[in-house]
């Protein structure tokens, strides 16, 4: 289980690719804290950290990780939102995140708002998601709240401090983001549809 707050960015500096799995060696600010078999979120997907490698670390991604997620998008360079599971003893600072991603999303328009960001993103109607104003989503595992809900898009406004600190300076028109849909409303959708049929 995660929070949505992103604890440092880290680099993918090898991919190996190993039949239909790719192996991801990551360095970041916290390697030396990490253990084998912990759970580390990258970019809202969570993977297990499967070697450690002096100041890098190696994780797994399948096949089916691959074709859920913008990993299959990775290169050498690329700047990752990573987050450690999160710790009962501690403040949720986020809302509640899984690291499952649910789906990708298409990003559709960045607007500069003098120091704020305005990012909208569209997702496929197939997965039967939805989003509310002032309801939470995860966007490559940055937990934000959803300032305009659109059919099948959503808007957030990005403050400074996500922007400089995480991959989200990064983006651009068109690129593919990590979705995790708040677990709430998945549950809500799923009993009104199954009451429905009923």
């Amino acid at each position: 289980m995660f929070t949505g707050i992103v604890e440092a960015t880290g680099t993918v500096e090898e991919l190996h690719q190993k039949e239909s799995n790719i192996d991801f060696i990551i360095s970041c600010p916290f390697t030396q804290e990490l253990k084998i078999d912990q759970s580390v979120a990258h970019n809202g997907c969570c993977l297990t950290v499967v070697e450690l490698l002096g100041d890098r670390y190696r994780v797994t991604a399948i096949d089916e990780t691959l074709q859920k997620t913008n990993l299959s998008y990775w290169k050498v360079g690329t700047m990752v939102n990573l987050e450690r599971c999160l710790k009962f003893d501690g403040r949720l600072d986020g809302h509640l995140v899984q690291g499952h991603v649910d789906q990708t999303g298409i990003v559709k328009n960045i607007e500069d708002r003098d120091g704020s960001y305005f990012i909208t993103v569209s997702y496929d109607p197939a997965g039967a998601y939805t989003t509310v104003p002032q309801g939470s989503i995860t966007v490559n595992g940055i937990s934000l709240t959803v300032a305009e809900s659109g059919t099948h898009t959503f808007s957030v406004a990005i403050i400074p401090y996500t922007w400089e600190f995480t991959n989200m300076k990064k983006l651009c028109a068109g690129d593919v983001v990590n979705l995790e849909f708040d677990i709430i409303g998945k549950y809500v959708h799923k009993l009104m549809n199954k009451n429905a049929v009923l």
